[in-house]
Formats: structure tokens, sequence, C-alpha cells
């Protein structure tokens, strides 16, 4: 493939040759990437494109959540933190104790989506509505039209997608106590699969590629229009449970490090964010991003 963004086409030899980019004890050409399960997808690709233009550049990807990204980014032992939503002030605190210059850098947005199972007679609810299921106000799908028990499937609080409902649908308050906690959106999907009476929040690029399952639209309000987490609508923010996904690093990047950062925010690696079906970085946004690897 041709390559746009010029940095992204560094040799072998020249990676090899750049300083940093890599933990200490590993080789010069070797990184981690490491933290949401929301980008796990999307780095993945990223990743084998990029070693297949860079055979002896070695980009090794992992999940667990944002909070483990972030946790990792600041004993060291990450170059890259994954991360579903903004790095927390006690993180920030926690990084500059440690001499680590935070360092956030965009790559992609994302619509948070609520799944339900496909034979659930309901096609939206207002974000008012999602909170009170979520925070265990409503407990049968009778309130809104249809029936049994509601069955609540969320992501453990290590992750940021889990912080980001709490924050932008519960209004800061509590899950309901009965919540069933999972590790990945795969599962997530998976279990509401098999659930009639099963919801759950996952990221749209994961629950595009699951036709059992029905993805709702949302409402801001009661006078809103309802909306499903189309590309156009998750890109113009017009989606209410919109979201910037990050990679956070360590000062400005070096070496593979840079060399990886810069691929994904070039024109090949925001084709591959579409390609999973989340949303490519607005032109401005894009340019800002570019700027902080500089």
């Amino acid at each position: 493939m041709k390559k746009i963004y010029a940095i992204a086409a560094l040799s072998a030899a020249a990676l090899a040759a750049l300083p940093g980019g890599c933990r200490k004890g590993e080789e010069a050409d070797t990184i981690q990437v490491k933290g949401s399960d929301t980008l796990l997808m999307l780095s993945q690709r990223w990743a084998e494109a990029f070693m297949d233009e860079n055979p002896e550049a070695v980009v090794q990807v992992t999940g667990g959540g944002s909070g483990v990204g972030f946790t990792a980014l600041i004993e060291g032992t990450t170059d890259v933190a994954n991360a579903s939503r903004p790095i927390r002030d006690e993180e920030l605190e926690g990084a500059a104790a440690k001499g680590v210059d935070v360092n956030e850098i965009a790559v992609a947005v994302d619509g948070v989506c609520f799944i339900v199972h496909p034979s659930n007679p309901l096609e939206e609810l207002t974000v008012d509505q999602l909170g009170d299921i979520y925070r265990g106000e409503a407990k049968d799908w009778s309130a809104f039209g249809g029936a049994g028990k509601i069955m609540c499937y969320g992501r453990q609080s290590t992750s940021g997608t889990y912080d980001f409902v709490k924050t932008h649908v519960l209004n800061k308050d509590d899950y309901r106590v009965d919540i069933q906690e999972m590790q990945g959106n795969a599962l997530l999907c998976d279990s509401v699969a098999r659930d009639v009476n099963g919801v759950a929040y996952v990221a749209y690029g994961y629950a595009a590629k699951h036709d059992d399952v029905k993805i709702l639209a949302v409402k801001k309000d009661d006078d809103d229009a309802a909306v499903k987490p189309i590309h156009e609508a998750v890109s113009s923010m017009e989606y209410p449970i919109s979201r910037y996904l990050f990679c956070y690093i360590d000062g400005k990047p070096e070496g593979v490090a840079k060399a990886f950062l810069a691929f994904a925010l070039s024109d090949e690696g925001q084709a591959l964010v579409e390609e999973v079906e989340y949303v490519r970085l607005s032109r401005g946004k894009l340019s800002e991003s570019r700027a902080a690897l500089e």
C-alpha cells in the first residue's frame, strides 16, 4: 500500500537506529501497547499492517481495560496506553509522582451502543431510561413496553467504557448491584445474544459485527429524535453517547512508538478505523493528534 504519512514509512533499519520507543531491557524495535479492550481489535489491525510494512518492528498488543493501560504507563511497563476515556486526575497525579509526562493523542471516535436480544420489541430508549436500568431503578422491561425481568450486563471497573457510561449515562451514580460484569465487548455481545432479557453496553465496532443482537437507538431526552450510532451520527457527535478513543504516551514518542502512532494517524491507519466499524478523526482533530507526536 502507498504510504501517505511519511513517518510511517520508516525502514526497518531506520527504526532500529532510532533511540527510545521501547522500555528498558527490550529490543529497540519492540514496543508494548496495552489497555482498552475497546481499542484492542483496532490496535491489533494497526499492529499487523504496521509490522507488514516494517518487518523488523514488533508491536505487542494486549487488553485488560483503560485502567490497566494507565497503570502500566505510570509504572513504565508499556510504551502506549490505550484508553476509551480521558485520564483521571488521580492518575495524572500518580504519573507526575513517577516522572511520567502524560501525552494524550486522540486516534478514533466511537459510539457506545446499547444492545438487546433481537426478540426484544424495543427500538429506542432515552439516556435517562438507560440510566434508570443501570442504576436498578427499572427492573422489568414492562416499564418500557416489553416484558420480563431486565438482566444487565456491563464491563469491569478497570474498563474505560465502564467509567464513561457511569459518567454520561448514570450521572456518576453507582451501578445496580446485580449487574453481570464481564471482561471485553465480545463476551457482552455473546451474552445478550443468548439472553432474551439481556441488555449490555458495548463499543459500536463490536456490536456491528454481531447480527444476533439488536442495537438500540438513543434519545438525548424525550423531546429529541432517536439516533442510532451510525458513522455520520457518531462523527458529528449527534449520537448522544459518542466519545474519542485515545493513545497515551510518556512525553514525545521516538523510534518504533512514534512510527506506530504516526501510522495509526495516517490515511492508511484511519482507513483501518473504518474497516473495524469505528469512525475516523475529523481533519482538524487529526491535525491536532499528529502535532502531538512532534
